[in-house]
């Protein structure tokens, strides 16, 4: 079982066993109300990993969910590189691509979540590449988009084993500085260079993306958020802006201007809680700003990275 679950007391029935859609068991000890969150949202930490300071770094952040606090460094990468995608799964973070000096790499690393230590190299994606979107399922991370050149490549990486990653369908357009999202079924490539495109691609099979609405203006190098329900795009350029934008998972349809970041902000690094969207980092700041999922509202200045940097990747556990 690998979704994030929370729940209300009260006892179900004499086994405590729920069985989901997705032939997902989990065994509940007096649980009545159950709330399944998506892959890609945390209960406990955000990470942000590597960066442009400048110059390149390795270094692994990492600052708590449940109090406003600031970052604290708790590992590096196996290589200081920026332009990085990121992605989580129940145990670990990774961090796959980017740009390190002046060449793309296609390297994936892994990092626990249950300690603090260092990431190591556990797989290449199909090709080296930099600004792709990152997302994840329950079983899977994928990388998506990137360049340069462009690319509308969807790439696809086990968490069970350290393998290299396939290529398992396509965006609906080459494009680079896409930000990603994702819901329990799917995952989400929002933006990129000169497109407002919202595209989405299946987790439960490897197919191609189809274009299911846009963000409220054109943009790239924006972070990526995800709550239960919706997907969040936040800051980027051209133009540079502070918009948070909010789209739905349930039906297929255009983003909404719900909020503004404390600041412009452009390649931030996104995480989400259950309860909050994050944006850390980005260019020339190392403010970590929050934002809630309950309520359209603006995002708040919570707390610091160690460092000032932009380019850097998202994860949460």
């Amino acid at each position: 079982m690998a979704y994030k679950t929370q729940g209300t007391s009260s006892n179900i029935n004499d086994d405590g066993k729920i069985t989901f859609s997705s032939d997902t068991t989990v065994y509940a000890d007096g649980i009545s109300t159950f709330t399944v969150f998506p892959p890609m949202v945390g209960t406990v930490s955000g990470y942000t990993s590597g960066g442009d300071a400048p110059p390149n770094v390795n270094t692994i952040d990492k600052f708590p969910f449940a109090t406003d606090a600031n970052a604290t460094d708790v590992g590096d990468l196996t290589q200081g590189r920026y332009y990085l995608a990121g992605q989580s799964s129940q145990e670990n973070g990774y961090t796959s691509g980017g740009l390190s000096t002046s060449s793309n790499v296609n390297t994936i690393d892994k990092f626990a979540f249950a300690a603090d230590a260092n990431a190591t190299d556990v797989g290449d994606l199909t090709q080296a590449r930099q600004r792709a979107a990152g997302q994840s399922s329950s079983e899977n991370g994928y990388t998506s988009g990137g360049g340069p050149p462009s690319t509308a490549t969807i790439d696809k990486f086990p968490f069970a084993t350290d393998a290299n990653a396939t290529n398992v369908g396509d965006l609906t357009q080459a494009r680079y500085g896409p930000a990603g999202q994702s819901s329990t079924e799917n995952g989400y490539s929002s933006g990129g260079l000169s497109t407002n495109t919202i595209d989405k691609f299946p987790f439960a099979t490897d197919a191609n993306a189809t274009d299911v609405g846009d963000l409220t203006q054109a943009r790239f190098g924006s972070a990526g958020q995800s709550s239960n329900e919706n997907g969040y795009t936040s800051g980027g350029f051209f133009p540079t802006t502070d918009i948070i934008d909010k789209f739905p998972f349930a039906t297929d349809a255009n983003a909404t201007d719900v909020g503004d970041l404390t600041q412009i902000k452009r390649y931030a690094a996104g995480q989400s809680s259950t309860e909050n969207g994050y944006s850390s980092g980005g260019l020339s700041t190392n403010t970590i700003d929050k934002f809630p999922f309950a309520t359209d509202a603006n995002a708040t200045d919570v707390g610091d990275l160690t460092q000032a940097r932009f380019g850097s990747a998202g994860q949460q556990d």
